[in-house]
């Protein structure tokens, strides 16, 4: 029975996935659209993390205490950009994205154009949704969260992150792009670095941000599907011509 109870569980798992899968294909019916089902995962490190706690230090002009027994930091080395956890790991900027997939077993998609489907956004504050998008030689990290900016109103952030420096990330556009119902939302913007933290560029609100009922109108029985495109910029296309 046991034995039973587990496949059958797997087997409605599986018919979910497909359903939503169908749904997204449904509303992105634009030929070479890849959709990727993301389920939600509520974040665990709402305990401030390193990144949080170097801006809160910084902010208020005092330095993270210097312990004698620690070893001198190598500014080379970057902390864990997973936005869902408070992990300790840290390396090299080229190492983050093997990181990020065999320890927070995050997906990687690849292509041009990808939807990414958001499942059961019903779910409480804080909660994240979270993929990889390989594209144009690089990858980036698109993570969309729903926070309580203000107690008991939550929303949602969007946002597109490159995993690479800043001045990588200046040769890029993005765009995230919901269409239901005869209605569209498009948001276009640069994507920030991964080194600049995604907490900051959420609370600064430099990404898509929904409300509750906005979210509503865009969503199909509790997903929200988001067409994303990458570009590179108009800049660095003539600068490449040149």
């Amino acid at each position: 029975m046991l034995f039973f109870t587990q496949c059958f569980g797997a087997v409605l798992d599986l018919i979910h996935l497909r359903f939503q899968h169908y749904k997204a294909k449904r509303v992105f019916s634009a030929a070479g659209q890849l959709v990727c089902v993301v389920n939600p995962t509520h974040s665990l490190k709402y305990a401030p993390t390193r990144c949080a706690a170097v801006q809160a230090s910084t902010e208020q002009g005092v330095l993270p205490p210097c312990h004698h027994h620690e070893a001198v930091h190598d500014p080379q080395l970057v902390p864990c950009t997973c936005p869902l956890f408070s992990c300790p790991w840290e390396g090299h900027l080229e190492v983050v994205v093997s990181h990020l997939r065999q320890t927070h077993r995050i997906n990687i998609l690849q292509g041009a154009e990808i939807v990414f489907l958001a499942t059961d956004m019903h779910l409480p504050a804080p909660t994240d949704w979270i993929i990889m998008h390989s594209c144009l030689g690089h990858q980036f990290l698109l993570v969309l969260r729903k926070q309580e900016k203000y107690e008991g109103h939550p929303q949602f952030f969007a946002t597109m992150m490159l995993i690479g420096t800043p001045s990588q990330a200046n040769n890029f556009t993005y765009r995230l792009e919901l269409n239901r119902n005869q209605r569209r939302l498009k948001w276009e913007a640069t994507p920030r670095s991964i080194l600049e933290c995604v907490d900051s560029v959420i609370s600064d609100g430099d990404c898509l941000v929904l409300n509750t009922s906005l979210a509503q109108l865009f969503s199909d029985n509790g997903s929200l599907a988001i067409g994303i495109v990458i570009t590179t910029s108009k800049v660095h296309s003539s600068e490449a011509e040149m």
